[in-house]
């Protein structure tokens, strides 16, 4: 995902603001005269690779739009401790109706693309891709998506619309794993590929007889993850998931692996430290 659409994400940009605006910023509107102007930066206190700038643009413009905001950096980019990621001119009002959740937005994207882009930078030099998951956080998936791919990362399936991937929780009602696989070649089209969690060597072996499309190997170690490579010698893409970290990703990434799925890029990235310094003028 390399494009947002903000057009599509009006109505939940608004919403964010909304849930902490409500009937108004009674802080401000006490203290600071209505005619008030202000600069803001946003500053980041760490080095981080950017995302969301564009997201807090649309929020500035929704809220007022005479607000003028000039993007200085990048998504996509990695900037030094210090950096200004962007700076906004207009009511003092209006700003600080938006600060903390355009912030809360922008850590939230750069954290996520800046530990995705450690996870990148860890296999550097082997095939393997780094892909995220559908653990996001509720109403936030495209947001979460989109910083994954700004570090770097590459998208698994959206949502459970657009991409088979038949789980432990599928395979309970089939007696094999390829019986599972038949099913599904049997109600959905030809152009629709399928992906299969195996747990066990021998699972491994069913799905590759069962003409899996790609598989994914849950909670492998690395060695065995190693032996299920050679098994499937390059027949059919692989997937590594469940307990992968910056320490190990390596060690998956060098047994021979197509792609790496990560949930820790969404639900447990740290929120950058950046901070919006506002100033009179």
């Amino acid at each position: 995902m390399d494009n947002l659409d903000l057009q599509l994400l009006r109505d939940s940009l608004l919403a964010a603001v909304r849930e902490d605006v409500g009937a108004g910023d009674i802080t401000s509107h006490a203290t600071i005269p209505a005619n008030a102007r202000a600069t803001g930066r946003y500053t980041t206190k760490q080095t981080v690779v950017v995302a969301g700038v564009p997201v807090i643009r649309e929020i500035m413009r929704l809220v007022d739009s005479d607000l003028q905001f000039d993007a200085i950096a990048s998504d996509g980019c990695s900037v030094a401790t210090g950096a200004v990621l962007a700076e906004v001119h207009g009511s003092a009002r209006s700003i600080l109706a938006v600060e903390r959740t355009s912030l809360n937005l922008l850590q939230r994207m750069c954290g996520i693309a800046t530990l995705t882009h450690q996870y990148v930078d860890r296999i550097a030099g082997t095939r393997t891709r780094i892909v995220d998951t559908r653990k996001t956080a509720p109403g936030l998936r495209v947001l979460d998506k989109y910083a994954v791919s700004c570090g770097g990362g590459m998208n698994h399936r959206m949502g459970l619309f657009d991409g088979v991937l038949i789980k432990n929780n599928h395979l309970i009602f089939h007696p094999s794993v390829a019986h599972a696989i038949q099913e599904a070649r049997r109600n959905l089209g030809h152009l629709v590929k399928i992906e299969v969690e195996v747990r066990t060597l021998d699972e491994l072996r069913t799905a590759v007889d069962g003409d899996a499309d790609v598989i994914l190997l849950d909670n492998f170690d690395a060695e065995q993850t190693r032996r299920a490579v050679g098994i499937v010698n390059g027949r059919i893409p692989l997937e590594s998931s469940g307990g992968v970290t910056l320490e190990t990703v390596r060690s998956f990434a060098e047994a021979g692996v197509d792609y790496i799925s990560v949930g820790a890029l969404t639900h447990s990235a740290p929120a950058a430290d950046i901070h919006l310094r506002v100033t009179a003028e």
